[in-house]
């Protein structure tokens, strides 16, 4: 029992942190691309570099300034599961 609540316990955390991670780059992109579709939709311009290219460059952008945290935190989890490893290893 208490293994199955261990490995439940490392599944949450393991969606906690997909989630934190992601969740930036999706944002940036799903914001840009309603402020890109509601200026095409007002201007009638069906073009789809303008959506692609505003997207690319606020996902650049949003990688550039959390990049770092982002790989802090999966590594730090990584860290926390080898660490498990080595204990169950014992």
């Amino acid at each position: 029992m208490d293994e199955t609540a261990a490995l439940l316990s490392l599944i949450d955390r393991m969606l906690w942190v997909t989630a934190l991670v992601a969740a930036p780059v999706l944002l940036a992109c799903l914001a840009v691309g309603l402020v890109v579709g509601i200026i095409q939709a007002a201007t009638s311009v069906n073009e789809q570099t303008l959506t692609f290219v505003p997207k690319l460059a606020f996902v650049a952008l949003v990688l550039v300034v959390l990049g770092a945290s982002m790989f802090a935190l999966v590594a730090d989890f990584t860290r926390e599961i080898f660490a498990q490893i080595a204990g169950l290893a014992r």
